[in-house]
């Protein structure tokens, strides 16, 4: 069965697929502390210059955490790009702001800086206006944008024995939690229709990435629990990560991630909060808001952060005592002139 994408995909800015098409060794960027939409984003961009007749070197600051190692392609995912290439496009994926892809561009900030740049996003916080930027905030997931862009060019969903199929599902499952958050729109409902007809495999996708744990990240998840705190009247529920936390459970840091998604089902509080102890002094912040709540972006955007209206993040260069603090002090003020 095929899905008609055609509604959509003539949404696609002409100079994104005049620049693929002529682009012919590409450096695709994900950000640091990787997750499924933006090393799915940078696989599919890879199979698509594929297609088109180029190479890609796909590089990501962070290693790749083991809970993506079922996507295919992603032992092609590198730390650093090989500075002798010939690149003639970078494409940053998934990346609210340039800061996004982390220590990587400083290393090697004359290459970033210097490469003619396609920006592909849908974070509402990211305020990209190249001429090559595409940021549309109605998509819930950059990979939703990667399957319009090679529906535009013509190419089919179903390239390399579904890879390119499957890494794009694994991104939009992931950003909306198997299609749960109010992001998941009809079009994203139909990209992801036409991903799995043209075989990816949803259900093995949806339970690697949300039903199947280490049990060290089981353990981390209880501890973090078990410190669960309220303010603002229980309008706020808020927990912290410390790193004394991994070391006790044998944990990495790539096992918090989906924490404060389980914060975020509080069925009382506005706002869910979880603070991540860093290394170096600095604090890690997550942000899940209600449906016509808090805008998450415009709360962590006041320390420099961003994301979407019900889901962001921000890093607080201070202790985590500190952090919290200055952050929930923010986050009731807010609360507080919303009544």
């Amino acid at each position: 069965m095929n899905v008609d994408l055609a509604p959509w995909i003539a949404a696609v800015p002409e100079p994104i697929v005049a620049r693929f098409s002529a682009a012919r060794r590409v450096l695709a960027a994900s950000h640091e502390n990787p997750d499924a939409d933006t090393l799915g984003a940078a696989i599919g961009v890879a199979e698509i210059v594929a297609a088109l007749g180029g190479t890609t070197d796909l590089v990501c600051g962070d290693p790749v955490p083991p809970l993506y190692a079922f996507l295919p392609g992603i032992e092609r995912v590198r730390l650093t790009p090989d500075t002798a290439a010939p690149y003639d496009l970078l494409v940053v994926l998934d990346c609210g702001s340039l800061d996004r892809i982390g220590p990587l561009r400083d290393r090697h900030r004359d290459l970033f800086e210097h490469l003619p740049r396609l920006v592909i996003d849908h974070h509402a916080s990211n305020d990209a206006v190249g001429p090559l930027d595409w940021v549309d905030p109605a998509a819930a997931a950059t990979c939703e944008l990667v399957a319009l862009l090679a529906g535009r060019l013509g190419l089919p969903l179903d390239l390399n024995g579904g890879t390119l199929a499957t890494v794009l599902v694994a991104g939009i499952v992931m950003d909306t939690a198997t299609f749960a958050h109010p992001s998941a729109t009809p079009r994203t409902l139909a990209v992801s229709a036409a991903l799995v007809a043209a075989g990816a495999p949803l259900s093995d996708v949806s339970r690697r990435l949300y039903r199947s744990k280490p049990d060290a990240q089981l353990r981390l998840f209880g501890r973090v629990l078990a410190r669960l705190e309220t303010a603002a009247g229980g309008r706020i529920v808020h927990s912290v990560l410390l790193l004394d936390d991994l070391r006790a459970t044998g944990a990495i840091a790539a096992h918090g991630e989906g924490i404060i998604d389980l914060l975020g089902q509080s069925e009382s509080a506005d706002v869910a909060i979880l603070f991540k102890e860093s290394d170096g002094g600095s604090t890690r912040i997550s942000v899940r808001t209600r449906p016509d709540g808090l805008d998450a972006t415009a709360l962590t955007g006041v320390f420099g952060g961003g994301g979407h209206a019900r889901a962001a993040g921000a890093t607080i260069q201070a202790p985590l005592a500190e952090a919290r603090s200055q952050f929930l002090a923010e986050t009731e003020r807010r609360l507080a002139a919303a009544i």
